[in-house]
């Protein structure tokens, strides 16, 4: 069966999200996200990581709609704009047991 062009694209766009997840520092994110909207800075505590660096990761989550981010005066909150993203952790997770299982 040879797949179509439009069918290939939404893989492509799958890996586009599922790829955006692949970091560290960005699940680190995600999972601080999934508990309420955050700054840039308490993003950057939470991780260990540069505001640079973890500005350049919201922005790359944001790119695929995983987060979103609202303005307060003169602050920007960002917040999971899809928390659904937090059950393909339990997935995850899941697999990891799976895994670890197997190998005992």
């Amino acid at each position: 069966m040879v797949v179509g062009r439009k069918v290939l694209t939404r893989y492509e766009m799958r890996a586009r999200v599922l790829k955006a997840l692949a970091h560290p520092t960005r699940l680190l994110i995600v999972d601080k996200l999934a508990q309420g909207a955050c700054s840039v800075g308490e993003l950057a505590e939470h991780t260990g990581a540069k505001f640079p660096v973890v500005s350049r990761h919201l922005a790359l989550l944001k790119e695929v709609g995983i987060v979103g981010c609202r303005r307060e005066g003169m602050h920007i909150f960002y917040f999971l704009k899809t928390p659904c993203v937090l059950n393909f952790f339990n997935c995850v997770e899941a697999v990891l047991k799976a895994t670890a299982s197997a190998k005992r």
